[in-house]
């Protein structure tokens, strides 16, 4: 692959759509339109210091949680709506990261001769699991007379599967198959270079489009499941209280005509970080997708 191909990534067109994105007709890019709530991947942990901030529906959810978890307005919160922005966002990006089976989405697009790298949205590079390019030899029906059937009939017959058949035989059967497909198959191959582009291999050679589908995670909050958005709340109130417990730290008392007001924030510095500790291990012990087995 020259440096000239290297650098000629294209923007792909799309023919069923994005899970996050609207169809219109079949030559529509894949980030046209996205409507994956109110969760914007562009200006996630991007954000830039401004005297006010809006909050859109889902990250106003977060923050009256927040308040009313540290006392308002019984109690004054010493926190402004910029650094609330960037404990929410902390929030979205940690459980991304971790984003479960449940946060699955898919994106499909047509390649172009002679190009083999394709520019890819934010959303999607973000939580990018796999591409599928190129149909496997094995991946068709099995008639009578293709090489597929004599595989799978001749497999049968040595095993007596119809007799005796275990377990250990099916394994066998699909690491086996597994083999053949790697050595006789047209399974293409994919690097994500950059989190930004997608290299394919083998390169596109006709003018006949092929399709590539790819699995990613990315969480909509339209549709984010209430266990979670409990999750990103109570990891942004636990966040929250190490900003405010920092800010009250700078002096232990305030003076008064009572004699001074004692502050707590030593006291909410070592809540927040428990907090965030065991919102961490429940993640990883609740939340996260579990380890993924293969047999090849």
């Amino acid at each position: 692959m020259t440096s000239e191909k290297f650098y000629r990534a294209k923007v792909p067109t799309t023919k069923f759509g994005d899970t996050f994105g609207e169809l219109v007709g079949k030559t529509a890019k894949v980030n046209t339109v996205r409507t994956f709530g109110d969760i914007d991947y562009e200006t996630l942990n991007k954000r830039r210091f401004v005297d006010t901030v809006e909050f859109n529906k889902f990250y106003t959810v977060v923050k009256d949680f927040v308040l009313a978890r540290l006392g308002f307005p019984v109690v004054r919160v010493e926190l402004t709506d910029f650094q609330m922005l960037t404990a929410i966002d902390e929030s979205i990006a940690r459980l991304d990261y971790h984003a479960p089976d449940w946060c699955t989405q898919y994106m499909t697009f047509e390649t172009s001769a002679s190009i083999n790298m394709y520019e890819l949205p934010r959303h999607v590079c973000t939580g990018f699991r796999y591409a599928a390019y190129k149909k496997t030899l094995l991946s068709v029906v099995q008639e009578n007379g293709t090489l597929e059937f004599d595989f799978f009939l001749k497999y049968f017959q040595d095993n007596f599967l119809f007799s005796d058949f275990y377990i250990s035989d099916f394994l066998l059967m699909q690491m086996h198959l597994e083999q053949i497909r790697k050595i006789l198959g047209r399974e293409g191959s994919f690097d994500l270079v950059n989190g930004k582009y997608l290299i394919i291999h083998p390169e596109p050679k006709t003018h006949d489009a092929e399709q590539v589908i790819i699995e990613y995670k990315a969480l909509d909050s339209d549709t984010l499941h209430p266990q979670f958005i409990s999750w990103i709340q109570r990891y942004a109130s636990a966040t929250c209280k190490l900003i405010l417990g920092q800010i009250r730290g700078k002096y232990d008392t305030l003076p008064s005509p009572a004699g001074g007001a004692r502050l707590n924030g030593e006291r909410l510095s070592q809540e927040g970080a428990q907090e965030q500790a065991l919102l961490i291990e429940e993640l990883l012990g609740e939340i996260e997708t579990p380890p993924a087995f293969t047999m090849f």
